[in-house]
């Protein structure tokens, strides 16, 4: 789960214009690579143009982007192009990146030791559109508290920082995808998630999700909405949060335009 870090004003405008995402001062992003970049995901594969660096000027680029806050806080534009070909972590078995290159697995858990000897669990993915392994520190990941106003459990939220799926009782699945520009799958469109900050709930609204790993889904059961979701979404609409109600709109927006 990603909530939102940066402030959309902080956005290296000059940058985004320098390859084409922005004119005039205004972003010409869609609203879910936006969403990506200020909750601090990677965006969907976009085409770049006019990319320079030193003497080197590039007409077009297919890549990726994120932001990486700097010292002085500042977002810096971090690219992501389509490599060559992958470079293979080491902690990772020559098999192993087989099956994720293959799309046979969706990801692996691997243990590590860093410079000073602690352990840590790594969630590794493969993304077959820039030809590059996804590492993700599972301490790193936020588990929601709740999802459609379910609280998880301990080991739901466990399962769920560790890549593997969830059910809920209203039959939403979902799993946490570094390489997903949501951030997560699920057998439905959308879903609302929550978490506990200061005592009080904050919202995020999940829409246009992807399906999970290799598994198919009916269009019309992906779309239905379950009371629980609802009920989830009044409930965030209800508490009018300021820095999600941008998505909010759009979503009721899109809502009304399917009907």
């Amino acid at each position: 789960m990603n909530l939102i870090s940066y402030n959309e004003n902080k956005l290296p405008i000059d940058d985004l214009e320098t390859i084409g995402l922005a004119a005039g001062g205004q972003l010409l992003l869609n609203v879910d690579d936006l969403k990506a970049l200020l909750s601090g995901r990677r965006t969907g594969l976009l085409q770049l143009d006019n990319l320079q660096a030193e003497n080197i000027r590039i007409q077009t680029l297919d890549a990726k982007l994120s932001l990486q806050p700097d010292a002085t806080g500042k977002l810096d534009l971090v690219i992501h192009p389509v490599y060559r070909k992958a470079v293979t972590p080491d902690f990772l078995e020559e098999n192993e990146a087989q099956l994720l290159q293959s799309g046979e697995v969706e990801n692996f858990l691997k243990i590590t030791i860093d410079n000073i000897g602690n352990k840590k669990e790594l969630l590794v993915e493969y993304d077959s559109e820039t030809r590059e392994f996804i590492v993700s520190d599972t301490e790193k990941i936020l588990a929601p508290d709740m999802v459609n106003g379910e609280f998880l459990t301990p080991a739901q939220k466990e399962n769920y920082r560790k890549g593997k799926e969830v059910e809920l009782p209203d039959s939403t699945t979902f799993n946490y995808s570094g390489k997903d520009i949501h951030g997560i799958r699920s057998n439905k469109l959308a879903l609302v998630a929550s978490i506990l900050i200061d005592g009080g709930l904050s919202y995020v609204l999940y829409k246009g999700l992807n399906a999970l790993f290799n598994k198919k889904r009916d269009p019309k059961e992906a779309a239905k909405q379950s009371p629980a979701f609802q009920s989830a979404l009044k409930d965030m609409i209800n508490r009018q949060q300021p820095e999600d109600q941008h998505f909010i709109n759009f979503y009721s927006q899109e809502e009304g335009n399917s009907r």
